[in-house]
């Protein structure tokens, strides 16, 4: 347990000040509540019975008699003990409400540092990490994993602070009354407590079932929810439902059985604490028939015992948020230590970095491995790779499903490092360039365009936020999307969906390539950028791109021959290497994979002019003839 105390101690950083203050007011309150059931005892004995004061009467008795003007004063006006203990009470609870103020301000504040520092650390963590996690359990983690840690914070570190003082100022005051009644009064209390530390135990290892189960819940939601389209255009909405259904399933039995343990300890406390009372009013009235005790002590002793059973009772739910903390944290802590993306600090580099690129590429004996790639076919996804790109050079990269056109461009962009080989931008080792200096000097428009839900505008400014009017037009002609950006309701101002979901893909694709071109990167990589739009279309991009040649490196992939024979050089991929290279036309000419990708092609459009513009059939071919 004083791990998890540890940890939460370190987790209010920053803001153990207000803590402190909402401390001091809860001290506050307490004191003042203290002393409403002690107003009460002196009324009833000295003011109402009449009991004497004697040399064993307590000294904070006298004290708070002499306060009140005296036992005959208060016998006189008696209306002074409920208007005193009114008093206190209303005082107690603005002490109350400015301790949950500060200590709510403090967990919100603690609650957003932590999203941020979550938003940020998986924003700047390796590609592989993402490709291994499941964005349902990341966003678990995100939101309910925080929110736990933040209900915790708010609440039930104030109620650890309210038990300590209890038992730091209850029982000493209580001694001072009487002490074989604080001997009775606290005789149930230990068992209490080490029932509600071996409930803690339990309660914290079901508790990380019930949040496990509650993230792959949330990661069946997420992924039917981004596939809704699929899952009714084959019409799955049953399977789907019945795949639901056993995590949902998983989730409520873990939660049931949580709620069991919650619901045992509750009843057996709620006895015990009943007990207390029970045995504290029997022992009590026995002692007043003996006159071993008085009536307001009695009446003390029972408010007491009503002030602090609560509390003591509230460790079980202490020590449940504490073990369900202790594990929200502890997955948050997963992520975050987590080891970001190496990057070489800007200003180690300063002096060589300054200038920008200007598109010149060297690529020598390019070796990359995913983690999957020995397991499955006992290769890399690139081996061997070696190839040279002038500045304002376009270069076209082709090659069957599989052939390691992508984990190229991954690896330029240095969302993944290659393990063997050399790779230079301007002479410069790619490995030793900042991640964030590079990606901003290159446009990329990948197989799966993302548009977020914002407005097309938003979307084009996306690399380059301060670019004028005038400029993301001349990308959206570029890009042909301009006219048909223009036919919308709100022309830029057009709010798309979640991915761009209201446009088709065609149209996503020429937003993603006007993005691109917006950013005037000096290497613009276009990976299969225009394989779902139209071949008239297509035309008119390829036109314009040729216009703008010589103003940046391109590197293009695609499996439309159309696509690429403009471009200055052509190198053919297969397996991870490079088996052919030279123009369009010397490749055309000489016996090898292209040229037999030319001819289907050119088979296919004589028979259907949109026929054959996909991969499928083009890798169903080449499998069969290759």
């Amino acid at each position: 347990m004083f791990t998890q105390l540890q940890a939460i101690w370190t987790l209010m950083r920053g803001y153990r000040l207000r803590y402190g203050l909402a401390l001091a007011c809860l001290v506050g309150a307490t004191a003042l509540n203290y002393g409403v059931p002690l107003i009460g005892s002196v009324a009833i004995d000295y003011a109402v019975a009449s009991k004497p004061l004697g040399p064993d009467t307590p000294a904070l008795v006298r004290h708070l008699l002499a306060l009140l003007g005296g036992a005959g004063q208060l016998r006189a006006h008696l209306w002074l003990a409920p208007l005193a203990m009114v008093l206190l009470s209303a005082a107690s609870g603005i002490f109350s409400y400015l301790k949950g103020w500060q200590a709510s301000l403090a967990s919100d504040g603690i609650a957003r540092r932590l999203k941020d520092e979550l938003y940020d650390h998986l924003n700047h963590l390796p590609a592989r990490h993402h490709d291994r996690a499941d964005t349902g359990d990341l966003v678990q983690r995100c939101t309910s994993d925080v929110e736990t840690a933040r209900q915790f914070l708010a609440t039930q570190v104030m109620e650890i602070g309210n038990a300590l003082i209890l038992g730091a100022t209850a029982l000493p005051l209580l001694l001072s009354l009487s002490v074989p009644m604080t001997l009775v009064s606290f005789s149930l209390i230990g068992p209490v407590i080490i029932y509600a530390y071996v409930y803690f135990r339990q309660v914290k290892r079901y508790f990380k079932e019930v949040d496990e189960a509650e993230g792959a819940l949330t990661a069946v939601i997420q992924e039917n929810l981004t596939g809704i389209r699929v899952v009714r255009a084959f019409a799955r909405q049953d399977h789907e439902r019945a795949k639901f259904a056993a995590p949902n399933s998983r989730y409520r039995d873990r939660s049931l059985h949580l709620l069991r343990l919650m619901s045992w300890y509750w009843s057996i406390s709620d006895f015990v604490a009943v007990g207390q009372i029970g045995l504290t009013l029997i022992l009590g009235a026995q002692w007043i028939v003996e006159g071993r005790f008085t009536v307001g002590l009695l009446f003390a002793f029972l408010a007491y015992l009503g002030i602090m059973l609560w509390p003591l009772r509230q460790m079980g739910r202490i020590l449940t948020d504490l073990g369900k903390t202790s594990v929200a944290l502890g997955r948050i802590r997963e992520i975050l230590g987590v080891a970001r993306e190496p990057d070489p600090a800007l200003g180690k580099a300063e002096g060589r970095v300054e200038q920008p690129l200007t598109g010149r590429i060297h690529v020598r004996d390019l070796h990359f491995r995913h983690a999957t790639d020995a397991a499955q076919t006992g290769r890399g996804a690139l081996n061997g790779v070696s190839f040279d790109v002038q500045p304002g050079e376009t270069l076209a990269i082709l090659g069957p499903s599989g052939a390691g056109k992508s984990t190229l461009m991954h690896v330029l962009l240095r969302l993944y490092d290659y393990t063997e080989g050399s790779v230079q931008f301007d002479g410069r080792e790619l490995s030793s360039l900042p991640r964030k200096w590079l990606r901003g000097q290159v446009g990329v428009v990948m197989q799966e365009p993302f548009l977020f839900s914002k407005t097309l505008r938003d979307n084009l400014r996306l690399g380059h936020g301060d670019a004028p009017d005038h400029e993301i037009e001349a990308a959206a002609r570029t890009a042909s999307i301009h006219e048909t950006i223009l036919s919308f309701e709100h022309g830029y101002n057009t709010l798309i969906g979640e991915r761009g979901i209201t446009l088709s893909g065609g149209q996503r694709q020429r937003v993603a390539l006007a993005r691109a071109l917006l950013k005037r990167p000096a290497l613009l990589i276009l990976d299969d950028a225009m394989s779902a739009i139209d071949g008239e279309t297509e035309g008119l991009i390829l036109e314009a791109l040729r216009e703008r040649r010589g103003r940046a490196t391109t590197l293009v992939i695609a499996h439309r021959l159309a696509t690429l024979a403009h471009a200055d050089r052509i190198i053919v991929l297969d397996h991870g290497r490079i088996i052919q290279t030279g123009t369009h036309a010397e490749l055309a000419a000489q016996e090898g994979l292209y040229r037999r990708l030319w001819q289907i092609q050119t088979e296919l459009g004589a028979e259907a002019p949109d026929a054959g513009r996909g991969a499928p059939i083009l890798s169903h071919k080449l499998k069969v003839e290759g």
